[in-house]
C-alpha cells in the first residue's frame, strides 16, 4: 500500500484530499500546512496533521508526496520530495520558467521515481469527450474552436501570493494555463499566436487566437474585481456537428437537427474556490497511482509539452 502526504492544504487541495480515499492501493496518512487553522477542519480525521514539511518527513514513510502548495514552491518542494526518494504528484504549473521543467523531470530519471504535473483538464470528462471527436473525425473535421475560463480576482490566497506576478504569474500562469495545455495536448502547436491583454482597475482579462492549418481556437480567460462566479466552457463547431460545454452541461447539435445532451455522473469535491463538481482530480491521480504500481511512464503529460505551453505564456 502506496503512503501518502498531501503538501498544502489550501485552496485546491480539498479535491485532492476527498479523491485519495477512493484510490485502489494507495492510503492518504498526513496532510501537512504551515498554517495550523487550515488543519482545523481535519482534527477528527484519521490523517496525522503536521504544520512542518521536515516534521512530516520524518515521522512518516511515505511513498507519494501530492503538492497543493503556492505554485512558487512546486519547484522546490518537488526535488526536494524526490531526493528523499518519494513519487511526486504537483498541482500546476510545475513554475513560471521552462527550465525548471528539465530540473524536476532530470531529478525522478536520477532518483528511479515518478513525477506528474497535474494537468487535469486532459482527464476532465467533457475535455476527454471533444478530444475523442477530434481522434476519431467522427464528425468530420474541425472547423473552428472557442474556450473560455472566467472568475474573480483570488483574494483568499495565502499571504497575497496569487496577486503578485512573479509568483503566481497572474491570469495566463494561472487560469489560461489549463485551457492552453488542453489545446497543445489536443491539437499540437498552433502555426501563428495572436493574444490581446488588458491589465486595468484590478481586472486581468485576455484573449488569444491560435491559428491551424485548417482552424483558429479563440480563448477567453479572466479575472474580474468584481465577484464573479467562476466559469468555463467551450463551443467547437465540426463539419457534421457543435459540441458546446456551457454552464456545465454538454450538448452535441448536430447538423441534421437532431440535439443530443450528454449526460456525466460526477462526484462532488470540496474546495474554497468555487470549483465545478468532477471526477477528474480522482481519475489524473488513479493514473498517477497505476503509473507507479504498473512502473509505467507517467507521459499522458509531457516534459516537452508542458515547456512549449510555458514558452508561449511567458510571451503574455
Amino acid at each position: 500500500m502506496l503512503k501518502v502526504g498531501v503538501l498544502g492544504v489550501g485552496g485546491i487541495s480539498g479535491a485532492h484530499i476527498t479523491a485519495w480515499p477512493r484510490i485502489e492501493g494507495a492510503e492518504l496518512v498526513a496532510l501537512c500546512d504551515i498554517r495550523p487553522e487550515r488543519l482545523e477542519k481535519y482534527k477528527d480525521s484519521p490523517y496525522h496533521l503536521y504544520t512542518s514539511y521536515e516534521d512530516m518527513i520524518a515521522n512518516e514513510e511515505l511513498d507519494i508526496i501530492d503538492i497543493c502548495l503556492p505554485t512558487y514552491l512546486h519547484v522546490e518542494y518537488s526535488i526536494k520530495s524526490m531526493e528523499k526518494g518519494m513519487h511526486v504528484i504537483c498541482e500546476k504549473p510545475i513554475s513560471l520558467n521552462r527550465e525548471d521543467v528539465k530540473r524536476v523531470y532530470d531529478t525522478a530519471k536520477k532518483m528511479g521515481v515518478k513525477f506528474m504535473v497535474a494537468q487535469v483538464l486532459r482527464f476532465w470528462s467533457e475535455y476527454v469527450f471533444v478530444k475523442d471527436l477530434v481522434d476519431s473525425g467522427k464528425y468530420g473535421k474541425l472547423l473552428n474552436g472557442y474556450v473560455e475560463r472566467m472568475g474573480d480576482t483570488p483574494k483568499w490566497s495565502w499571504d497575497g501570493w496569487m496577486a503578485d506576478p512573479d509568483r503566481s504569474g497572474l491570469v495566463p500562469f494561472d487560469l489560461h494555463i489549463h485551457d492552453l495545455d488542453w489545446l497543445i495536448y489536443t491539437f499540437g502547436a498552433p502555426k501563428n499566436i495572436s493574444v490581446k491583454r488588458v491589465q486595468k482597475c484590478n481586472n486581468d482579462y485576455m484573449n488569444g487566437i491560435y491559428e491551424y492549418d485548417d482552424f483558429f481556437i479563440s480563448a477567453q480567460s479572466a479575472w474580474y474585481a468584481g465577484k464573479y462566479k467562476f466559469s468555463y466552457g467551450f463551443r467547437f463547431t465540426f463539419e457534421e456537428a457543435t459540441v458546446e460545454l456551457k454552464n456545465e452541461k454538454l450538448t452535441i447539435y448536430q447538423n441534421d437537427c437532431e440535439t443530443i445532451e450528454v449526460n456525466n455522473d460526477v462526484v462532488s469535491t470540496e474546495t474554497c474556490i468555487n470549483l465545478p463538481a468532477t471526477d477528474a482530480y480522482f481519475d489524473e491521480i488513479k493514473y498517477f497511482t497505476e503509473c507507479i504500481l504498473e512502473d509505467k511512464p507517467t507521459d499522458k503529460i509531457k516534459p516537452e509539452e508542458l515547456e512549449y505551453v510555458l514558452d508561449i505564456l511567458k510571451q503574455y
